[in-house]
């Protein structure tokens, strides 16, 4: 099962996401639920960083299959904008994904953190 957790701050916005584990939906090569997760996080993540120009701390483990992206503390009213509507977007595709597959999918919001 693959975990995708939404951390939001006291302002309530997406400041920081975490995606890690395997959908087991189906052998590797083949499992398209854990194809669609993985190209609509990492989509967002080069939205925040080549499209936004948001300098945000990213990691990733692909054997483990974990991501991390997390927005600098401070940022510009273009940039909280720019990151809002980004990760706002990644939110919503997700949580689509988690109402057709949540037998593989685990989605978790953490309000105020970050």
């Amino acid at each position: 099962m693959t975990t995708i957790r939404f951390f939001r701050n006291d302002l309530n916005f997406i400041t920081a996401v975490e995606c890690e584990g395997h959908t087991g939906y189906d052998v590797e090569g083949y499992d398209v639920v854990c194809a669609a997760l993985s190209s609509i996080v990492q989509t967002a993540v080069l939205g925040l960083m080549q499209v936004a120009k948001i300098n945000v701390d990213y990691k990733v483990d692909e054997e483990k299959g974990y991501l991390m992206v997390k927005l600098p503390k401070h940022m510009t009213e273009v940039e909280a904008h720019d990151a809002d509507v980004v990760l706002k977007t990644l939110y919503l595709g997700a949580s689509d994904l988690y109402e057709g597959f949540s037998d593989y999918i685990n989605l978790e919001v953490k309000n105020n953190v970050y």
